[in-house]
């Protein structure tokens, strides 16, 4: 199975095209247009040329010593994707889908942002292609997330808030989609994570692969060898399936999704998908997800607002289902002790979604062998997210 490129709309049985009637234009036109350009060898130039002179491509793979020593862990390195312009590795993905509306066209882009770094990301892109761009955020998010907010405004972007149901990323993703489905001639919907109906998933993966990429050649030449743990954070999952992508035809890589276990196990109080085993429907793709019985979806909780989502992207779905990839959880308090731990040690502040992440690298740490290389994809910075450190510690 090819857990990059669909088949027919799905990787194994998830993933498709569940969306109203109203959106069928919209979603046609974008396939078609993804189709053609994702061929073209001006298209790949240009995105090339951007990631190097205005991302700051290729990210660093820095090794972390003295936060192994102080997990009694193996070789240890972290992907350096806060190293990015904007702070994170969704700049990556702004930057193709805001070439391809563009090159489209479009005269207008929209997004949704949670954490807020999609938003900045795509506002960033806009501003340096030339397309106006408005930005769909929980008001929840808004508050927890205002520095962001502040750094699109000053890209020229419009930030939008939604008032609606739990005022995070889901309610976000509604209000863009509202305004994507009456507007689409002229509106382009940039979606900021490895979901939604396709080709939303396919692109975004096809945009993050660049991580997996560098991350497969730099530890060939670094290290003489392939990573025995490949371990990311995942919230919708691009910055995952984006270094995942390298390494899943290597059986001998182990690959670990690390979801956010919030403050506990009931209902409301996380974001584990893979904790209730449930699948179902949610912005028009098949996947898992948190639904109660009823098939309702129910409210979600992270210290971290880019992983309060209540569904995963479908290929991250196709992977667990196959056994390719593990999932786990790590919850609010051990991101925030990751998040201390490796800026006293390393001088490196990660964002509390890349936290998860390392949480996790810290439970496991003295089981591994230590001749094992293990590397952690560090999605973002943590500047964004000092408030919250503050207010918790």
């Amino acid at each position: 199975m090819n857990f990059l490129i669909a088949k027919n709309n799905y990787y194994d049985k998830f993933g498709g095209i569940f969306v109203p009637e109203i959106l069928m234009p919209a979603l046609q036109q974008l396939i078609a247009d993804w189709k053609y350009y994702r061929r073209s060898a001006a298209f790949k130039a240009q995105f090339k040329k951007s990631l190097s002179e205005f991302a700051g491509r290729p990210t660093p793979l820095t090794e972390i010593p003295r936060f192994a020593e102080a997990v009694k862990g193996p070789r240890i390195f972290l992907k350096r994707e806060d190293l990015l312009h904007t702070g994170a590795h969704k700049i990556n993905n702004a930057l193709g889908q805001c070439l391809l509306a563009k090159l489209s066209g479009k005269k207008r882009v929209i997004a949704e942002t949670g954490a807020g770094q999609h938003g900045v990301a795509t506002a960033a892109a806009c501003a340096h292609l030339g397309l106006p761009c408005e930005v769909y955020m929980g008001a929840v998010d808004m508050q927890r997330q205002a520095l962001n907010v502040q750094r699109m405004t000053l890209f020229g972007a419009k930030v939008i808030s939604v008032n609606n149901g739990t005022q995070t990323l889901k309610d976000a993703v509604n209000e863009a989609l509202r305004d994507w489905s009456a507007s689409f001639e002229e509106t382009y919907y940039c979606l900021g994570s490895a979901l939604g109906p396709h080709p939303y998933p396919e692109m975004v993966a096809s945009f993050q692969a660049v991580i997996g990429k560098e991350t497969k050649a730099q530890c060939l030449k670094q290290l003489g060898g392939l990573p025995h743990q490949v371990v990311a954070c995942i919230g919708g999952g691009s910055n995952a399936i984006g270094i995942f992508s390298a390494f899943i035809d290597q059986p001998s890589v182990e690959l670990i999704g690390v979801e956010a276990g919030g403050k506990g196990n009931k209902p409301g109080e996380h974001a584990a998908r893979f904790f209730a085993d449930d699948v179902g429907v949610l912005h028009g793709c098949y996947t898992y997800l948190l639904q109660n019985a009823d098939g309702q979806i129910m409210p979600t909780h992270s210290i971290s607002a880019g992983l309060d989502y209540p569904a995963i992207g479908p290929q991250h779905a196709a992977l667990f289902a196959a056994k390719r990839a593990t999932y786990v959880a790590a919850n609010d308090q051990e991101a925030l002790a990751a998040l201390k731990l490796l800026a006293e040690t390393e001088g490196i502040l990660c964002a509390l979604e890349s936290a998860h992440a390392v949480a996790h690298v810290m439970k496991i740490a003295h089981e591994l062998p230590k001749e094992n290389i293990v590397i952690i994809n560090l999605s973002g910075r943590g500047d964004k997210d000092l408030g919250t450190i503050i207010e918790k510690s």
